[in-house]
C-alpha cells in the first residue's frame, strides 16, 4: 500500500532551495515515527536532501539517473510501471512516499493513505505540493503538533474512500 508522507505550509510550499524551509523536530518525529521499519520512496532531488539513506528503512529511489549514482543498499527504479511492479510484490505493507511533486503527481491514483503535517504559515519556497482532491478521502485522525516550535502545526492522516478511478492497477494494492 502506498502512503504519502510530507509538511505543508498554508501556501503548499513544501521545499526550498532542495531543503525544508523550516524546522520543526516535533515533524521530523513524527516523520521517523511513522516511516521506521518500512520502505520510502524518494525522487532523485529529495533522496539527496538526506545526505546519506534513512536508517532502519528500506530507501527506494524512482529516477532516470544511473543506479551506480546511488549507495548499494538503495534500490533503485528506472521507470514508474517497474516502482508499481515491485509494489504490488508488496501490497500488504506500507510504502511510504516522501517526495518530491512529481513523484507525488505520478503515484496520486496509486495511494490509499495521506499522512499530512500542516504547518500553520506562509513561507517562501520553490517546490510546491500537488494538488489533492481531500473529497477521495476520509480524515482518519488529527493530532497537534508541540508547542514550543518554529511555527504551528498539526499531523493529519487521511484514508482514500475508494480505489482511484481510471487507474487500471490501482487495485493491486489494496
Amino acid at each position: 500500500m502506498l502512503a504519502f508522507i510530507w509538511a505543508e505550509a498554508h501556501n503548499h510550499v513544501i521545499g526550498s532551495k532542495g531543503e525544508l524551509p523550516w524546522h520543526l523536530p516535533d515533524d521530523l518525529q513524527f516523520f521517523k515515527r511513522q516511516t521506521s521499519q518500512h520502505q520510502i520512496l524518494a525522487g532523485a532531488r529529495t533522496y539527496a536532501s538526506f545526505k546519506r539513506p534513512l536508517p532502519n528503512r528500506k530507501n527506494l529511489v524512482l529516477t532516470h539517473r544511473n543506479a551506480t549514482e546511488f549507495p548499494a543498499e538503495v534500490l533503485v527504479f528506472s521507470t514508474l510501471s517497474e516502482f508499481l511492479q515491485y509494489a504490488n510484490e508488496f501490497k500488504n505493507d506500507l510504502i511510504f512516499v516522501v517526495g518530491g511533486s512529481i513523484i507525488f503527481r505520478q503515484l496520486l491514483p496509486y495511494t490509499q493513505f495521506l499522512y499530512r503535517t500542516t504547518i500553520d504559515a506562509t513561507v517562501p519556497g520553490d517546490t510546491y505540493m500537488i494538488s489533492i482532491n481531500y473529497d477521495d478521502f476520509v480524515r482518519q485522525e488529527v493530532i497537534a503538533g508541540a508547542h514550543n516550535e518554529q511555527f504551528p502545526h498539526q499531523f493529519e492522516i487521511f484514508a482514500r474512500k475508494t480505489v482511484a478511478k481510471g487507474s487500471p492497477d490501482a487495485n493491486k494494492f489494496l
